[in-house]
């Protein structure tokens, strides 16, 4: 194997588990903010805890304003922090996971795609086209069949605002060369220094009234695993892969959310969801450079 390809696989490994997370993420917060937390208890768990953790990062590494200037800092704060979860998890009371599955790691690399060419002038290849293009067909496919509602549309809109958010990080955190645990720990502290304030000032001591089950579960899945993990695995795809690359592999977030929805939400994909799935899969490989097996002709014994 070339090391060309060793570096991809090394990539898609890291882009594959943080889509994994988000997946989850998806599902698991449709099912709480439709039982009993909101948008607002999701954001202050997320952050609160991870903020903690994360803080001695921030003490030890500093603010790096000399990397993406303060400009920089407030987009990578606003694209993967509390604006962000406050959009997508809002989303979820209007809209169902499957569209938020679909709208956000989809339309997230052609926002990046966008942002890069007109920004970046970066030049995308005839394959990463090719790719970008069955990832929209294939969004399109997931929600285009659906019934719709103003409700639906609005949740349906704050899904493509956190997919903007979104791509923004994953821009901002590639010019500026940030590390994947520095710029999770800048996310989270400053989302828990800009943001449980407010809570606390709204809500007081609410989350505390949760039974403690599920208080611990949720702190743990929300500030740890989606982001500090997610966001370190998402961050290592980027060093890698490039923006554009990773940002590619979230578009795989709607056949893990369908797959993860199955038991958890008992939600079944229909025909036309396996088929917009596909056509994301295949767009998902092509984008983000995956590469295609090689022949090499047998060379001739005399």
């Amino acid at each position: 194997m070339r090391p060309a390809n060793t570096e991809y696989l090394k990539g898609a490994a890291f882009g594959l588990a943080a889509v994994s997370i988000w997946a989850g993420w998806s599902v698991l917060t449709r099912l709480a903010v439709t039982t009993s937390l909101d948008a607002s208890d999701i954001a202050a768990l997320r952050f609160g805890v991870a903020g903690l953790i994360l803080s001695p990062v921030v003490a030890q590494r500093g603010l790096a304003r000399d990397r993406p200037g303060w400009f920089g800092l407030a987009v990578i704060i606003v694209g993967q922090g509390a604006p962000y979860a406050l959009v997508a998890a809002s989303g979820l009371h209007f809209a169902p996971a499957r569209d938020q599955g679909a709208l956000i790691p989809g339309c997230m690399p052609l926002f990046v795609a966008l942002i890069t060419t007109t920004a970046l002038r970066e030049k995308l290849s005839s394959a990463r086209k090719l790719g970008l293009c069955l990832i929209l067909m294939g969004g399109l496919a997931i929600i285009g069949w659906q019934s719709w509602s103003a409700a639906r549309i609005f949740g349906d809109t704050l899904f493509l605002v956190a997919a903007f958010l979104t791509a923004c990080f994953t821009v901002v955190m590639r010019q500026a060369e940030l590390g994947p645990l520095h710029a999770a720990a800048l996310v989270s502290t400053g989302s828990l220094v800009i943001y449980l304030p407010i809570y606390l000032a709204l809500h007081g001591a609410r989350l505390t009234q949760l039974p403690f089950a599920d208080f611990a579960a949720q702190a743990f899945f929300q500030g740890v695993i989606v982001t500090i993990v997610g966001v370190v695995l998402y961050g290592r795809a980027v060093t890698i892969l490039g923006a554009s690359a990773a940002a590619a592999f979230g578009a795989l977030v709607p056949a893990l959310s369908a797959l993860f929805a199955i038991p958890l939400l008992g939600e079944w994909p229909s025909d036309t969801d396996w088929i917009g799935i596909l056509l994301i899969s295949v767009g998902v490989y092509i984008a983000a450079g995956g590469p295609f097996p090689t022949w090499q002709p047998r060379a001739s014994h005399p």
